[in-house]
């Protein structure tokens, strides 16, 4: 081989050597809130990781809001302790990432291991056996999230069957400000002392709580969904006061009842993520920067439409703004706010399905002025002057008796929150059907 070729040879190694790099590496994982589509695919492989498989829809496969920050967190938030949340897949898939948030904390959350893996049983801290991944960020194994951001982890793969609880796991050794979390989680997590990020037994996680920490999305590459229906609303999308542990939102009733029907004509096979939060409104914002439960308006970008494969949106808000507000709401301004909702949906070419508003007569917020501003609500709703498609929650779980209040077996008994099978009602009278299609052209 002459000097000339042997040069030739080398360079053109060379260049192959850069293409299959520039392949590799894809994209960063932070960004001001908002989900990214960004991975890194490549970088070292710690044990119990691997690549991704190449087939199926990135769907969502289990969300949650953040909230705000954890009271009692606010000076060194969980530092020393592996917190072990507990989240139940909607669907299945071969591989899955998961989306860790530091949107409330005040300064940068050092990560420095964390892990997936399926419970070994329902409501338990230990893992199924061979399914513990060590989650890595860019190749790495620890990640810093600045305060305000998010980040989206690797891929691993491992098998996630539907309707099952999976583990994420996360060790931070260092004080990080107030922990971003999600209060009304109707889920039990654990926390253990110190690092016991891929301990299997269980053992170590003797404390439990009733929140969601840190963790807010978990995907799944899935053969059994092409898109995901995002679930925007406030407590009584939650789940708040159905049995903790049960899955019994009426979000997990829609879920279940996709998943049975999926390859029927006219359903289609969609996922379903919840972004419910209690006390949440459509105009108004809490209090603080960021804005603790910020209102609809100001997270549906980032809560709705930047979740991952979003198909459809469901919304299911208005309540609060009239219990919350101390005088009389104009019904006009929750519909304007509901239909600028609408229109960032149809922006992007998604079908929205909307909810009436549901009785509240008993309970402590009620009076005659704020029925009224409900009814007119409803009113345009239920005209078509609103959503895509309508489901009637109110006609759904109101007594006939008396219209103004939950029918006695739906509700709690705070007169404003379902029962058990007050929500599964509600997940029973949706209309499969509403969520095909695309958004309507605009004229």
């Amino acid at each position: 081989m002459t000097r000339r070729h042997g040069y030739a040879l080398l360079a053109a190694i060379c260049a192959v050597v850069l293409a299959v790099s520039a392949a590799i590496y894809v994209g960063v994982g932070f960004d001001d809130g908002r989900q990214t589509e960004k991975t890194f695919t490549g970088g070292r492989t710690p044990h119990n990781s691997a690549a991704p498989a190449s087939t199926g829809t990135w769907v969502g496969a289990w969300s949650a809001s953040p909230v705000g920050g954890e009271p009692g967190t606010e000076r060194n938030g969980l530092a020393g302790r592996s917190i072990r949340n507990v989240v139940h897949t909607g669907i299945g898939g071969t591989s899955a990432r998961v989306t860790l948030s530091n949107l409330y904390g005040q300064q940068s959350l050092s990560i420095t291991h964390a892990s997936l893996a399926v419970a070994a049983a329902a409501n338990n801290p230990a893992a199924a056996a061979d399914t513990m991944r060590r989650l890595t960020f860019g190749g790495n194994p620890s990640v810093v999230i600045p305060p305000g951001r998010q980040v989206l982890s690797d891929v691993v793969r491992v098998p996630v069957p539907p309707n099952t609880d999976v583990l994420v796991t996360t060790y931070s050794p260092t004080p990080s400000g107030p922990v971003t979390y999600h209060p009304q989680a109707r889920q039990i997590s654990y926390t253990a002392e110190g690092d016991r990020t891929e301990d299997v037994t269980g053992e170590p996680y003797t404390t439990q709580t009733l929140y969601w920490r840190y963790v807010t999305a978990l995907d799944v590459l899935s053969n059994e969904s092409d898109g995901t229906v995002v679930v925007i609303g406030d407590s009584l999308t939650d789940g708040v006061t159905s049995t903790v542990n049960a899955n019994r939102r009426w979000t997990d009733v829609l879920s279940e009842r996709l998943r049975d029907a999926a390859g029927s004509a006219d359903v289609p096979r969609y996922s379903v993520v919840n972004q419910g939060i209690s006390g949440n409104q459509v105009l108004a914002n809490g209090l603080g920067r960021p804005a603790e439960n910020p209102s609809g308006l100001s997270r549906f970008e980032r809560d709705v439409l930047g979740r991952t494969g979003v198909r459809a949106v469901v919304i299911d808000l208005g309540v609060n703004d009239i219990l919350r507000n101390p005088r009389q709401v104009d019904p006009d301004t929750i519909v304007a706010g509901l239909r600028k909702l609408v229109a960032q949906a149809h922006a992007r070419g998604l079908r929205v399905v909307g909810a009436t508003l549901m009785p509240f007569h008993g309970h402590r917020g009620y009076r005659d002025d704020r029925e009224a501003v409900r009814q007119a609500v409803n009113a345009q709703i239920r005209a078509g002057r609103v959503y895509d498609a309508v489901v009637d929650f109110d006609q759904a779980l109101r007594d006939p008796y008396n219209p103004r209040r939950l029918r006695p077996d739906y509700d709690s008994g705070d007169h404003l929150h379902p029962s058990d099978k007050g929500y599964a009602r509600m997940g029973e009278v949706f209309d499969l059907q509403s969520l095909k299609g695309a958004a309507p052209a605009e004229l």
